[in-house]
């Protein structure tokens, strides 16, 4: 790739303006991680984060891009906002002023944004409650993690972490709306990105100071992190490209169309979304048993510990669900079956219509099983790295935390792809144009 095509970002302002804000943002983020509630130890909380290193403590922490650790007031990071979101389009499908809402367009996204925002901020005051009362009780060698407990630590900790999700869903919207790339993506993204040398350190400790880990091993690391991109990069990329004719009509004294083109289907509709649903889904189990101490629901959380096989199978069958959930929300069939018929469109061998419709949902239907076999096997990858080679659950090389970190930069490439193009630049990536399209790719190629 020829250097002069990353100079192409500041010859458009608006594109250089919207990277800088982006940038400005996350590193005010990143910055707040490290503002501590007050009335914690935070030497305290790191030591009682490495004696339990695995497991939900680690997940919940990688999520809130280390911010758990610090005891920060973005302990709770964008996860109730996540979990919210995903309340919200649960009750889409089941609830009829809801669903109303969403066939409005614009408007009706405002308003579903806005009880999500709502949503959080109640789910923001339970989980605060719950980790302020948590952390009373939290110690690691005769320190404890609250300096002076009560209910006036309560109360601060509950304002403290709910005004920090606030703060952070407010960060990820300004991101989306004036920024490049998802807000949030890029929020847990950056966090993820964060502590990667962090990472990198403890291998190569691991691998030199304790000799757990031997040069094959190493090898064994770095050749599975390489597949693992090289797969994430060619399923992100894949595409069913369905053949469309369009038949010849007049207008006036013009006529139109008589054209073949291709209406393109990405393996993974839904991205990286799934993981993020699913282990948001699983955190609450041991994050509900961490603070409540009753003993079947502490049976429940230790079953559902990340490297458990009942884990990893509620882990897959939940990432097959919001595949198909997911995609089923953001792609109707029907839809782009009325287009192509209304524009005078159709699919050799089908007939417009129905026929259409039913057949674009039989692929898509294949397709989106196929992304979802591919997330899973990504995202399970290091229970069986972790138990061959015996590494720290605080390494996040493979699975989600590399999916996430792919996905999300393949998406803002492709954003800043488009920006480029769409003012006659080269592209990103080289001069033949946008090679790395972005999952709305079928969406704009249909309303084309």
């Amino acid at each position: 790739m020829p250097i002069s095509n990353v100079f192409n970002i500041a010859k458009v302002p608006e594109l250089r303006k919207r990277i800088l804000f982006s940038l400005a943002l996350l590193a005010i983020y990143r910055v707040g991680v490290f503002i501590a509630i007050p009335g914690v130890n935070r030497a305290a909380m790191r030591d009682m984060m490495k004696t339990n290193s695995g497991g939900f403590f680690n997940m919940f922490n990688m999520f809130t891009g280390g911010a758990l650790e610090q005891m920060s007031i973005f302990a709770l990071g964008i996860m109730p906002y996540i979990s919210a979101s995903i309340i919200l389009q649960l009750l889409t499908v089941v609830v009829p002023a809801l669903e109303r809402l969403q066939k409005e367009g614009q408007s009706g996204q405002k308003k579903i944004n806005q009880y999500t925002r709502y949503g959080t901020i109640v789910l923001s005051l339970i989980q605060g409650f719950f980790v302020a009362r948590s952390a009373q009780g939290w110690a690691s060698n005769g320190a404890s993690v609250v300096v002076n407990p009560g209910i006036g630590f309560e109360l601060l900790a509950m304002i403290s972490l709910t005004t920090g999700t606030a703060f952070i869903m407010w960060l990820g919207e300004q991101i989306t709306e004036r920024g490049i790339g998802n807000g949030i993506s890029l929020i847990i993204f950056a966090g993820i990105v964060a502590r990667f040398p962090t990472a990198v350190y403890e291998v190569f400790q691991k691998a030199g100071g304790q000799g757990d880990l031997t040069a094959f091993d190493l090898f064994v690391i770095v050749a599975i992190m390489v597949a693992v991109i090289a797969a994430i990069i060619f399923f992100e990329r894949g595409q069913r490209k369905i053949p469309v004719q369009y038949a010849k009509r007049v207008v006036g004294r013009k006529m139109y169309g008589g054209q073949s083109t291709h209406l393109p289907l990405k393996i993974n509709v839904a991205g990286v979304i799934p993981p993020i649903f699913a282990s948001s889904i699983l955190l609450f189990p041991a994050q509900l048993a961490s603070f409540v101490q009753v003993s079947w629901m502490q049976k429940v959380a230790d079953a559902l510990q990340p490297g458990d096989w009942r884990y990893n199978v509620f882990y897959i069958g939940l990432i097959v669900f919001f595949c198909y959930f997911y995609t089923a929300v953001t792609f109707n069939p029907v839809d782009v079956a009325d287009n192509m018929k209304k524009y005078g469109g159709f699919i050799p061998g089908i007939r417009p219509g129905k026929k259409t419709a039913e057949y674009i949902d039989r692929v898509l239907s294949r397709l989106t099983f196929g992304g979802a076999l591919y997330i899973s096997a990504v995202c399970v990858l290091p229970t069986f790295m972790h138990q061959s080679l015996k590494l720290p659950r605080s390494i996040q090389f493979g699975g989600t935390g590399l999916l996430i970190v792919v996905g999300v930069a393949l998406d803002t490439v492709q954003q800043i792809e488009s920006h480029l193009i769409t003012r006659n630049y080269e592209g990103f990536t080289g001069p033949k144009g946008p090679r790395i399209r972005g999952r709305t790719a079928a969406a704009s190629r249909q309303q084309a």
